[in-house]
């Protein structure tokens, strides 16, 4: 696979490279990141390679993100090659506006203007909700969305983070009342976290919508950099920042999968990066990584990870060795039990052509046999 063999974004027309270019890290708001020519570098490089998908986020380094994002893109006369996603949902007020934040429509709105104008553009080609608030109805989400594609403010839209169950419904509902469907998912996948293969995997294969997995190297933990000390781990990155990150990944279950991947790193004679991405491409389902760099040579690092294929033995390898556990109720659907519902017999369910994959579904299909 190649950065240029691009993908439909679930069940649209919407072409994207099978590798995003992630914001997150232009700016330095986090207490890491990259200043403005970094970024810029690592932009360029990205787009002269043929990526096409950029990923960016209101809140990014306090709207740094956003603002480099169009700065870059109208810079070289990229609008109309480009696909920009951007998202809303958390609320940076410091007046204590609860209307600041959520997904309501009061704050969707209120969020899409300001990103437009840091983005310095007049329509978002995807637009996510950032996270689940637990309180707007999806009714209202789904009817807000279609609104704005009505009026061209965004072309496409789709939910990071939230539940499957909130992701079923707002499809069902969508397309009941005849509206724009989400094109797209956003959550986190990795060796590390792999809970999404429960049921958020499953519903977007489902209901023919992509998935666009983030923090594809744990924030950094399966690049091997850091070294485990006791119960924590030791090196220098965002995981070992006084913050500590949002998440603690230096669990005993980590450190074992992080051992496997060393060692088929090794085998294979690449970085444990590209073997963590490679892995990942090859997952059914996903449609397009986001990245996540500070330094131009990670980035090419990052890119050059799908241009190779890893061998099926070490792929199980890898996989066997993250898998997750088979919690009640998904032990009633593994081949053992099912054997029970199908009386012994051989019985498969239809699923329509993915043709809106091509020959990549055939690809990662091969990898994973």
């Amino acid at each position: 696979m190649k950065l240029t063999d691009y993908i439909t974004l679930g069940r649209t027309g919407l072409r994207v490279s099978p590798l995003c270019l992630g914001t997150m890290t232009f700016g330095v708001g986090w207490g890491f990141g990259a200043e403005e020519k970094p970024s810029k570098e690592m932009f360029d490089r990205f787009i002269d390679a043929g990526g096409n998908f950029l990923d960016t986020a209101d809140g990014y380094t306090s709207g740094q993100a956003e603002e480099m994002t169009g700065k870059f893109v109208g810079e070289r006369g990229l609008r109309d090659k480009v696909v920009i996603a951007t998202k809303y949902t958390f609320n940076f007020a410091q007046n204590g506006n609860p209307n600041a934040g959520g997904n309501g429509r009061k704050n969707l709105y209120r969020a899409l203007e300001g990103s437009l104008r840091r983005l310095k553009t007049d329509y978002v080609d995807l637009y996510y909700v950032h996270a689940w608030d637990t309180i707007t109805p999806v009714e209202e989400v789904v009817s807000t969305m279609n609104q704005l594609v009505a009026e061209g403010k965004i072309r496409y839209w789709g939910l990071s983070d939230t539940p499957a169950w909130y992701v079923a419904r707002a499809h069902t509902i969508a397309e009941l009342r005849g509206g724009e469907r989400m094109a797209t998912l956003q959550l986190e996948y990795a060796m590390t976290e792999r809970n999404i293969e429960r049921e958020h995997i499953p519903v977007a294969q489902e209901l023919g919508i992509g998935l666009c997995p983030w923090s594809p190297l744990a924030g950094g933990f399966l690049v091997g950099k850091y070294k485990r000390e006791g119960d924590k781990g030791k090196g220098e990155g965002r995981l070992t920042m006084p913050s500590g990150g949002l998440f603690n990944r230096f669990t005993e279950r980590n450190w074992r999968i992080l051992d496997v991947l060393l060692d088929v790193a090794k085998q294979m004679g690449k970085p444990p990066a590209q073997v963590a991405l490679n892995w990942l491409s090859a997952k059914p389902g996903v449609t397009s990584i986001i990245l996540g760099a500070t330094k131009v040579a990670q980035l090419d690092d990052n890119l050059a990870a799908i241009e190779w294929t890893l061998p099926a033995e070490l792929f199980k390898k890898l996989d066997d060795a993250s898998a997750i556990d088979l919690v009640h109720p998904y032990n009633f659907y593994n081949p053992t039990m099912q054997t029970r519902v199908s009386g012994g017999t051989n019985v498969q369910a239809w699923r329509p052509a993915q043709v809106y994959h091509g020959a990549i579904v055939e690809e990662k299909k091969q990898a994973a046999d």
